[in-house]
């Protein structure tokens, strides 16, 4: 029986890799991530900034080991395969995606690279003994933004709960202001001129090992234990 349960479980992460459309590795020299050179032969997955076990028991390694190793992996692996020997081949990440979105002869492309570059944002978005609370300018721009941080979180998390099926909820700057917006599937703030500094991924296989259906508690464990204000504070400080 036990092993039975076991295979259900495999065969539900199996069909929700396949499900997902792909992404690809993140390049430019935006938010702190590496630049992948013009001409380069490949978008390389980028190595997570801790290992796979530093978010116990928020996050498990076992999901770590499909997110990461498997979803991820899959968006790098797809997008080099639509770009190899196109004109694509020679944009950064960046580039790649900007000049798919809206474009309908290239949703594959637009999905797997926004999907890379969502990831790679994703991980950097948490850190092992994270939450709390900002500090510094941008926990001052919260405050204006929000009224407080309390409405801040109270927002955020909603927006992420409400994200109806797959996609994505963002702290992003938009023009002067601070705002939370949601995406769905792969969309991106990248697209919407708007300048990412968090996420949380709302795809059920971010979750789904370790909270099941219980998508607000994964959100309330992320607010609580897994932000990495740091990286938003860097990615404020940029813009």
């Amino acid at each position: 029986m036990k092993n039975k349960i076991k295979s259900n479980r495999m065969n539900r992460r199996e069909f929700l890799s396949t499900a997902m459309v792909g992404s690809a590795a993140l390049a430019g020299t935006v938010l702190g991530f590496p630049v992948i050179s013009k001409g380069s032969a490949a978008i390389e997955l980028p190595s997570l900034p801790y290992a796979s076990d530093s978010l116990e028991p928020y996050i498990s390694s076992r999901t770590m080991s499909f997110h990461y190793g498997k979803h991820h992996r899959g968006y790098v692996n797809n997008i080099n395969g639509f770009i190899k020997g196109t004109g694509l081949a020679e944009y950064s990440l960046e580039k790649i995606i900007k000049t798919s979105a809206g474009d309908a002869s290239k949703v594959a492309v637009f999905n797997n690279a926004a999907q890379v570059w969502n990831h790679t944002f994703y991980w950097k978005s948490m850190k092992p003994n994270g939450g709390g609370t900002p500090t510094g300018l941008l926990a001052g721009e919260i405050a204006s933004a929000f009224g407080n941080f309390e409405n801040f979180k109270e927002e955020f998390a909603t927006a992420a709960a409400t994200q109806f099926a797959s996609g994505w909820a963002w702290l992003v700057k938009d023009g002067t202001k601070l705002k939370v917006v949601k995406t769905g599937n792969a969309d991106t703030p990248l697209v919407h001129e708007q300048t990412p500094l968090l996420t949380i991924d709302v795809w059920e296989h971010a979750y789904y090992l370790d909270y099941q259906n219980r998508r607000k508690a994964y959100i309330e464990a992320f607010l609580a234990h897994l932000v990495n204000w740091d990286f938003a504070a860097e990615n404020f400080s940029r813009v």
